[in-house]
């Protein structure tokens, strides 16, 4: 088996080597992971992309699994929960 060709930068990290292999330039259909594509993408305003893959687990349990029917019921007290959580 050939070996594999990577980015300069999908080779640098286990994170970024997985996301690279596994994710980047994957056409996306599912409502659930374009959410959290968009989700990430907007919490790495002025953050590496590396701190924001360290972080995927707890913006998984923050926002619902990613479920954009749950996250858009989310009250009051849901935002206050996570903003206690997570320091936003």
């Amino acid at each position: 088996m050939p070996a594999r060709t990577r980015c300069a930068w999908g080779d640098r990290d286990p994170l970024y080597r997985a996301y690279h292999d596994e994710e980047w330039g994957v056409p996306v259909h599912d409502d659930r992971t374009l959410f959290e594509f968009v989700v990430l993408e907007g919490a790495q305003a002025g953050l590496s992309w590396r701190t924001i893959l360290g972080k995927r687990d707890r913006y998984r349990q923050v926002f619902a699994r990613f479920d954009p029917r749950r996250v858009a019921r989310f009250g009051a007290a849901d935002v206050r929960r996570e903003r206690f959580v997570t320091g936003w």
